[in-house]
Order: C-alpha cells, then structure tokens, then sequence
C-alpha cells in the first residue's frame, strides 16, 4: 500500500507525493495530505502493494493541486502522443483536444452539455506514443470531475478530495490494457448466450406480445437467443413485481421461452415506490437501507413509479438486503437481470419531464471499506455498486450457473459485474456511425462487453437505417436491438422482406462466427483485452491508423470495414475478403476482411446457441506472405464453472505451405473436451477459396 503523509492544506497547493512501483511498469502516486477516508478508492479491485522504488528514468508523474477544497491532478504529455479513453463519451476516437464531465447523466439522445456527459464515468486516459509505447492513466477517484485530454497536458479537475493516481508505462497499447485489468479488473466469462442476438422493446407487453415475438424469430429462422423484459412487466412500476393481468404467470413465460432456445433478461431499477402495502418497501423501510437527506430523514424523488426511496448501496447492510430480493425473482425462471436509471436518474417533483439525480448533499452512510459522504462523493459510484450487489444477488440464487448483468451507469472497474449498452441513443445516420467510436473507447477504458441500440432507440427509423444498423451492429460484442415507446417497431422482419432478408444475413454472419467470438471473450476475460478494437492495434506505430474510426477490428484477424467509411485508413499487410454467408456482399452489410496469417474458427448457422455451433467446426486459413497461418479455438459447456476444474477444450492451430498444398492442423491442446472428429477447412487465398475436410489432429491438406 502507498504510504501518505496527512496534512492539513486549507487552499495550498500539493507538489510532495510518496510514489512507488505497485506493478510491472505501473506507478502509484499519493498527493502529501491524501486521506482514504474522503476519497475511497471505488475503482481498483484490490489495494495495490508497493513491490518496488520508482525508477530513476522514470517521466511519467503526476503533479497535484487543491483549492477551496478541490483536488485536481495533471500529467505532461510526451509530443505528439494520441490519446484515448475516458469511457462513455460521444466524439471522435481520437481524444486529444477534448473535455468530459465525468458526471453520469440520465442523457436521452446524447443531449445534456451538447454529449459532454454521459451514463457512465470512467476516469481513464490512454495514450500511444509515436513509436507504438503507450502509457495509461488512472485518476482513482469518484468525485465529480473534468477530464481534458490537450495535447500537451491530461487534466483531471474534481470537486472532491485529494486522490491517487496510476500510471501504467508499457511497450505496446495491448500492453497498457492488461496493466488497467490488473489495476481494475476484469469481466467475468458471461454465459454464451449472452453473446447471441437480442431483441428488446420499451415494452413487449403483455405475455402474449412476448410469446409472438419470440415464435416469430423462430417462424421465420431469424436466429436469436434473449428476449427482453423493459418496465411494464411490472406491477406499477414497482421493481420485483409482475403485473397481475399482464404476466400473470412469469415462470410459466419462461419455461416457454426456454424452450423454444430463447433466454429473457428482466429491467430492475433502483427506485422502490413508496407504498406501506409493498413488501420491499416495507422490508427496506425496517432495515432501514435508504439513501438519507441531510437532516437524516429519507430522500425521495420520483421515477416510474412515482414517490420513490433509494437504496443506500454505500452501506454493506443494504447491498446483502438487496442481493437477497433476487432469489424469489430469479426463482420465476428469469435468466439475466437488466439495471436501468442507476445514475440514478431522479425527477426533482411529479411530472416532471426531465430526470436529474439526487442533490449533492444527499447523504450515503458508508460501511466496511467506505466512508459516510455525500452523494457528490458517491454519484458515479451508485450504478457500481448497485451491479455488484445485483451480481452478488443473482449468483447466489443460481450458484451454478454465470450470472448476466447489464448496467446503464457504471464506473471505472465496473466490467467486473456488468456489461453495457451505450444508452439511449437516437435513429440517425450521426448516431449510427457513432457508435463506432464510442464502443471502441469503451473498450479501450476496461469495458470489453458492450454495444449500442441497435436501430437506435428514440425516434423512427428508416428501413435503410435499420438495415444498415443491424449489418453492423452485429458484429459488435453486445448486439442487441431495441426500441423506444412510441416509435416505429425495430424488429428484423418489421421493415418488410428486403430488410427482413439483410437482418437475417447480418444476425447469420454473428452466429456463424461464434466459436470466434466465444474465444475472444474467454481471452478478454483473463487478459483485459477489448473484443471489438481501434485499427491501431494492428500496428501502433502506423500514425495513418491512430483516428481510424469507421473500420475496426474485431479480435485480430478480422476486420469491419462499414459501407459509409470514405476513404478509411485501413492497416498495411495481406487481408482478404471473407464470407461467410450467401449474399453477405449486399448494400447493408460490412465488408469483413481476415488477415493474412490468421486461422478463424466458424460454427454453421444456428438459430440459438443452445444448439450445436461445431457440428461441423470450420476453420479459416488465410495463409500470410511466408504461407503460414495460427489461430485458437476456446470452448466449454457455455455456462456454469466446469471449466475452472478443466472441462473446457483450447487448441492452437497451425497452418504451412508445403509445395502447392497447405497442411493445418493442431498444434497445442489444453482442457479435457475434444475436437469435433470431422473438420472443415477453406484455405482464402488470391485466386480464391480451397476446401477441404478430415481430421485436424492427424492434419488436412487442401490443394492450391
């Protein structure tokens, strides 16, 4: 642990700090008069352990200031660095010139401060180097900030506390990101299903709206694995409830469900109506978990349900009661929880028709490792903890089973519960090639599970749009699609047969690529690398690459390249059209590119990933300049833990030109599951694709 030296400092500024080596070129620094019982650390996952002296050489330290009680921290950056990160932000990948507020916001289009504050704060900048060295900043702390990433300086200006702050110095970007994994966490394997297509809407109700749905993704073999539950499932509005008349029988819907291959996520927010006839109401009430104003009494505000109290999730006490209201629900058969309006999004008076949050001197009584402190302290921290209790909760009630959580608001470190979805964006052109960026730098902050609306959800979409959408939005780690109320329908067959056709080739193509996916995500999952990723990546020295926010990467070897990108700056060396789908070259699909050198897995088109995606496996040689090519194929049962104790199956890949053949076969072998016997290969190459088949462990050879 950093050792700090507390001091009174009224309004002077602060030029002493202890530091330390805290990791494998990662740095800790403590301001002189930084005390954890006003700024808490909220987004490491662990208190990091001194393991070293700061190198002599070192040039990357953080220099620190405090006025009228507001602390703030600032670090030099090398010339012409590129920067990145900051979480949830609207604008350009590339961050240099830019300022957040790091604030979360209940922001519906993007709108609040013209996008300059969003649903999430993730007080985290990345920079890369000329020759491809990056570095990565952590601000450790929850207090309301700016973050302004200039070109010659990083600020960090909160009003809070004084806090700590981590730099992580390494040889390469994919580097830095496994350094801010180490620091902050990483995302737990979620369940494959979770990375199947998703349908949702503000709202499928009643049941029966949800049942036709559902039979006519299967009706008409558009494949999809989760339906979603949004607020009028429930008993006016009152979370852990189902509505009497609308869904009446809530197990019975998703053993229904269940059956037919599909998975259903159900909203829970954070506001419990005020009603003594409630029990979670009464139950909170009698433990007293709510949030407090400041002359002690319970803050109220309004949500969905009118006159609402708020969980206290500071206070270890109220997140063991809030964990425990998930076993009766997850008890009707539900199989992920979804946790909405956690910034928290609060209406100040009745009717109001916008929401803002609790005032700033609301008060959290803390508990364990977190001090008493006022909601200014404790805001962006609220949807963090919150996730982590629902997670907690969730696991308990289906121990063997991977919990799924999907979070609106979240902070720093909060892969670690949650994934996410880029919140309330708008059916636009503009918010539609926004997406990119915004879900690689999500990435690139911590955040590997995440994706947008797709369709956009407020305002009507187009055919084209939505067809455009999904051809993208497939591809992106969390594809889902969703519709606000009073808009037009978004699901695949509502824009009639032409769009119908381009969303089921889209939605084919994420299926047929999930045993691809499937092995990103268990390699994010212990490294902190992104799944979806900036071009950069391919080579961090190539300055054409560094504002590339059209195309991108998903994984290595593969890349997305959208029929809107003009002229886009794509990474130098051999990648070669891929398809994987009949008609996959249509107007609204991507182009999908395999680098040269890469072995891809593929699976067959399913409808659901409770059928089997490897019978038969494929792999996909693109053999590079030398003729040689590797890839990785990762599987295990989909959920539960078995693998931890070895039921999973990782094999390495290898492939070399002998002559006019091409040899592929394994090349290393981890877990106890076994190769599918029978396998396909198709060689890409030039003039083409080669076919073959046999068995991968004694080698196949397919003629040029």
């Amino acid at each position: 642990m950093l050792g700090a030296l507390v001091i009174s400092l009224g309004a002077a500024p602060v030029a002493v700090q202890s530091s330390a080596l805290v990791g494998e070129g990662i740095a800790g620094f403590s301001p002189k008069g930084y005390d954890p019982k006003l700024t808490p650390s909220l987004c490491l996952e662990k208190v990091p352990q001194r393991v070293g002296d700061l190198p002599q050489d070192w040039r990357l330290t953080p220099t620190f200031d405090i006025e009228d009680g507001k602390a703030s921290a600032s670090l030099s950056v090398p010339e012409n660095t590129s920067l990145y990160g900051g979480g949830e932000v609207t604008g350009p990948l590339l961050r240099n010139g830019q300022s957040i507020v790091l604030w979360n916001t209940d922001s519906g289009a993007y709108g609040v401060d013209g996008g300059k504050r969003l649903y999430q704060s993730h007080p985290w900048v990345m920079g890369v180097r000329p020759d491809g060295t990056s570095f990565g900043v952590i601000f450790d702390s929850s207090w309301k900030a700016t973050l302004t990433t200039g070109s010659e300086r990083i600020d960090f200006d909160s009003e809070g506390a004084l806090f700590q702050v981590y730099v992580i110095d390494r040889e390469s970007p994919q580097a830095v990101m496994r350094g801010l994994a180490e620091m902050t966490g990483r995302m737990p394997l979620p369940p494959r299903w979770a990375l199947g297509y998703q349908q949702c809407r503000f709202s499928y109700a009643p049941e029966s709206k949800v049942r036709e749905i559902a039979d006519t993704f299967r009706a008409k073999k558009i494949p999809c694995d989760v339906i979603w539950m949004d607020i009028d499932y429930m008993d006016g509005y009152r979370v852990f409830t189902f509505h009497p008349d609308g869904f009446p029988e809530p197990k019975k819907l998703n053993r229904y469900l269940n059956q037919q291959g599909f998975h259903s996520v159900w909203m829970i927010d954070p506001g419990v109506k005020v009603d003594p006839n409630y029990d979670v109401y009464r139950s909170g009430a009698k433990q007293d978990v709510w949030t407090k104003k400041p002359d002690g009494g319970d803050f109220t505000g309004f949500v969905w349900p009118g006159e609402c109290v708020f969980p206290d999730y500071t206070r270890p006490e109220t997140r063991e009661w809030w964990a425990g209201l998930y076993k009766d629900f997850m008890a009707q058969g539900v199989d992920g929880v979804w946790n909405d309006m956690n910034e928290p999004a609060v209406a100040r008076e009745l009717g109001a028709s916008t929401s803002d949050t609790m005032p700033d001197d609301t008060h959290h009584r803390g508990g364990g490792a977190l001090p008493p402190g006022p909601h200014l302290l404790y805001h962006n921290a609220y949807g963090r903890l919150m996730v982590e209790a629902t997670r907690e909760g969730i696991q308990a009630a289906n121990p063997d089973k991977r919990p799924f959580v999907l979070s609106r608001a979240n902070l720093l470190g909060g892969q670690r519960f949650a994934a996410t979805w880029t919140g309330d964006n708008f059916s636009s052109r503009e918010h539609l090639e926004l997406s990119v960026p915004m879900s690689l730098t999500l990435g690139l902050s911590g955040q590997p599970f995440n994706g947008p609306d797709i369709g956009g959800f407020l305002g009507d979409a187009s055919p084209e749009l939505w067809a455009d959408w999904i051809g993208v939005g497939s591809l992106f780690p969390f594809a889902r699609g969703h519709a606000c109320a009073g808009t037009n329908n978004k699901e695949p067959w509502a824009f009639g047969p032409e769009v119908e056709d381009a969303a089921r080739i889209a939605i084919e193509r994420r299926y047929r690529l999930l045993p691809y996916l499937y092995t990103l995500f268990e390699n994010s999952s212990r490294t902190g690398l992104p799944v979806m990723r900036p071009v950069f990546f391919a080579d961090p020295k190539d300055p054409a690459l560094r504002s590339e926010e059209d195309a991108f990467l998903v994984g290595n070897d593969l890349l997305v390249v959208p029929r809107w990108a003009e002229n886009p700056s794509l990474p130098g060396g051999v990648w070669r059209d891929l398809s994987l789908i009949e008609g996959d070259d249509g107007p609204h699909q991507p182009h999908l590119k395999i680098r040269g050198g890469a072995i891809v897995p593929a699976g067959k088109v399913i409808q659901h990933t409770g059928e089997d995606s490897l019978a038969p496996l494929t792999l996909v040689v693109c053999p590079d300049e030398n003729g040689e090519a590797s890839g990785e194929l990762y599987g295990d049962e989909g959920d539960g833990y078995g693998y931890r104790s070895g039921d999973f199956g990782r094999w390495r890949f290898k492939a070399r030109t002998e002559g006019k053949t091409v040899l592929v076969s394994v090349a290393k072998s981890a877990g106890r599951q076994a190769l599918p016997g029978e396998v396909r290969v198709e060689v890409v190459t030039a003039n083409g694709i080669r076919r073959g088949s046999g068995s991968v462990t004694d080698g196949i050879r397919i003629g040029l």
